[in-house]
């Protein structure tokens, strides 16, 4: 009898894991960044148990990612629907609802607009450590007119929640909110306090040169920033040293000197022969 039971047992974990196997070669194939494959297997998965509230959000950011905005909605409500616990799924949510804002006409854009809102707020009452979903409430704030929840000192008050759990992080917004009503100099401020915790901060680097680029001041400072960008190796998301090439070409613009202008954008499409704001620059100078 005992071993019957024990039979029994290990009959019983064994189905277990072999259920768990195609979820977990699921995520392995999205982590690879095997989108076509992962769909399928998370498809599967979807079919066999329509509850399942981790293959939806799985197939939501998938489609997302080639730009199906319908499917990711739909997948992404199921998902939440499903596990409305989730700040990780609220947040993404809200991405797919901002997205559909932007591509909407006048009379349904403000709909999706009042949904991205509700959705980040959301997911950061969930979780209020869920930086991605700040930065993304940050994002919203700084676009949407009052009459739908936006605004510069919400955006601002986002920001700085962001600067108290990561200061870095949160600077560097912050940064970008100044830059948006042309405080440059107070920008320049957070990029070098950034860099003076952090060095060899790529995106801090690269960030203070292209201000410098935009706004016509620290000319000297914006190059050194990013030469020192070429130095070191661009983080996921981060520009590439052919952005920053075309930076250096519009620092020189900036300083009058169309000669090393042309020689960094011919640099940037060196390195990517598809990079099209080097392209129509370099094609201004001629």
């Amino acid at each position: 009898m005992r071993s019957f039971v024990l039979g029994f047992l290990f009959a019983t974990l064994a189905l277990a894991s072999n259920a768990e196997a195609p979820r977990e070669t699921a995520i392995a194939l999205y982590k690879a960044k095997q989108f076509p494959e992962a769909r399928i297997a998370f498809e599967k998965i979807a079919a066999e148990n329509p509850r399942d509230a981790e293959a939806h959000y799985y197939l939501g950011t998938i489609a997302d990612r080639r730009n199906d905005n319908d499917e990711a909605v739909k997948q992404l409500e199921a998902a939440v629907a499903l596990n409305p616990a989730s700040s990780e799924y609220f947040a993404s949510l809200g991405e797919a609802y901002g997205t559909a804002a932007n591509k909407a006409g006048m009379l349904a854009k403000m709909s999706w607009a009042k949904k991205c809102q509700a959705a980040l707020e959301k997911s950061i009452e969930l979780d209020p450590n869920n930086l991605a979903a700040r930065n993304g409430l940050v994002s919203y704030y700084r676009a949407a007119p009052s009459f739908v929840g936006g605004g510069m000192p919400k955006a601002y008050a986002q920001a700085e929640e962001i600067r108290k759990r990561d200061p870095l992080m949160g600077a560097s917004v912050l940064a970008q909110l100044y830059i948006v009503e042309h405080k440059y100099e107070e920008a320049f401020g957070l990029f070098n306090e950034v860099l003076e915790a952090s060095p060899d901060n790529y995106l801090a680097h690269y960030s203070l040169g292209r201000t410098a680029a935009q706004s016509g001041l620290h000319l000297a400072e914006g190059e050194k920033a990013l030469k020192r960008c070429l130095e070191l190796t661009p983080g996921k998301g981060d520009p590439s040293h052919a952005a920053v090439q075309w930076r250096l070409g519009n620092l020189a613009e900036k300083r009058g000197d169309p000669a090393a202008a042309r020689t960094a954008y011919e640099s940037a499409l060196n390195l990517d022969p598809g990079f099209t704001q080097a392209k129509a620059a370099l094609a201004k100078l001629k």
